[in-house]
């Protein structure tokens, strides 16, 4: 059922507990998250929980709604938990976060109710953006799934597309991740208000005064320079500017610094460029994914996306450094705005402490970089993914190895009567 925000000031407020005892965890959680915002004000409460408490769910989200007693409610079951700028991996944990979001509408949906689209039905698009409530005065989709029994890829296509079937809607951003609590089926559990599952997605649209801004950052910089694919089939690209893709990679790399040559022996990533209408491309232009094999004989590559010819691709390298830099360039361009009510954080289960060398990287970075000053860091609140969702360029994809953040700020801009 659609919830219609009645809060007059947009806030946010997080909590984090590391406390083996569910219920207290739930307790020592909620009373830090209103500090932010006040019981009965929270339009939408997210709820992420890791290790022991992913059985003791049921418990847990009774005292977040007695408690914090939200018009919405979503929990993921995830293998770590962010809460502020601290980072509980592979342990028990439980972080929430609660909006008061004024003038806007919150329509929550299942993955099971929405239909299969394909890239020419324009009624089963139609009926999708229905479903999730897409309107004009969209703001951003919210999804997370168990990624057993979702192919999320195809979802998160789907969520990205109902603009196509809305008139006047440019952009419907979605963000958020797969589940993570669980390497077998059956073991995550998600929740949509007062229904509970171990299989399936959850979703929140949400739309009207507020603005979501994303961040997605890939944690690769690109090397070479760019090519143009001549000639490829699904997922194997045979041939760039004329030359044999296997041989292209191996001049790219030759060409390299000898500290830089190092690195790709933990792996080579390949970019493909998303607008193709620029004439320079640069970090945040390319949809990364992995270079999975080579055909020597053939001199063919073959590679994580569909790949067609006449498509800019262009190598990428991935280590910790590079990481750190990419998040650091895409918040200092956040930082030019006016500081965001709160964040939510989708980051890879192999970030963390599995990539970076020091603790709570990913949050200690955003939560200090995005605060109001050094006294005040951005109330931040997340999970660590086995895929993470967001937007590159107009369009929004499933990802591996990034960091997907959701910024929470007032409308920027007057939006038309339509709005």
């Amino acid at each position: 059922m659609e919830h219609v925000s009645s809060a007059t000031t947009l806030a946010v407020g997080t909590g984090l507990s590391a406390n083996v005892d569910p219920l207290l965890a739930a307790e020592q959680a909620c009373e830090q998250t209103l500090t932010g915002v006040t019981q009965g004000q929270v339009d939408l409460a997210l709820v992420f929980v890791s290790g022991a408490h992913i059985e003791e769910l049921e418990p847990i989200l009774a005292h977040v709604r007695s408690t914090l007693e939200p018009g919405t409610l979503v929990a993921v079951s995830a293998e770590g938990v962010i809460g502020g700028d601290v980072e509980l991996e592979r342990q028990s944990g439980l972080s929430v976060f609660a909006a008061s979001l004024p003038g806007t509408s919150i329509q929550p949906f299942l993955y099971r109710d929405l239909p299969h689209v394909r890239e020419d039905d324009a009624e089963a698009l139609a009926d999708a953006a229905r479903i999730v409530g897409a309107r004009r005065d969209l703001r951003g989709i919210l999804f997370f799934a168990d990624p057993f029994s979702v192919p999320a890829a195809a979802a998160v296509q789907t969520l990205s597309s109902v603009r196509g079937a809305v008139e006047g809607l440019k952009r419907s951003p979605v963000a958020g991740g797969m589940a993570s609590g669980s390497a077998k089926p059956g073991g995550n559990v998600l929740a949509l208000n007062d229904q509970t599952m171990r299989a399936g997605g959850v979703g929140v649209t949400i739309r009207g005064a507020i603005d979501l801004d994303t961040v997605v950052s890939q944690g690769c910089r690109p090397i070479g320079r760019p090519h143009v694919v001549t000639s490829a089939q699904r997922n194997i690209i045979k041939t760039l500017g004329g030359e044999r893709a296997l041989d292209v990679l191996h001049d790219t790399i030759s060409a390299l610094e000898p500290e830089e040559r190092e690195l790709v022996q933990g792996g080579v990533f390949f970019g493909r460029v998303i607008d193709e209408y620029k004439s320079r491309f640069g970090r945040g232009d390319f949809l990364v994914r992995g270079v999975f094999g080579a055909d020597k004989k053939a001199g063919a590559i073959a590679v994580g996306d569909m790949v067609r010819p006449g498509q800019t691709i262009q190598f990428h390298l991935r280590d910790s450094k590079t990481a750190a830099e990419d998040l650091q360039l895409l918040l200092a361009a956040q930082q030019l705005q006016h500081p965001p009510a709160g964040g939510l954080l989708m980051t890879c289960n192999g970030r963390g402490s599995r990539l970076f060398s020091e603790p709570h990287h990913d949050a200690r970075t955003i939560s200090r970089a995005l605060g109001r000053d050094e006294e005040h860091p951005m109330p931040l609140s997340g999970l660590f993914a086995a895929g993470e969702i967001g937007p590159i360029g107009d369009s929004s994809f499933l990802h591996g190895h990034t960091a997907s953040l959701v910024l929470f700020r007032p409308r920027r801009r007057v939006h038309d009567a339509e709005d």
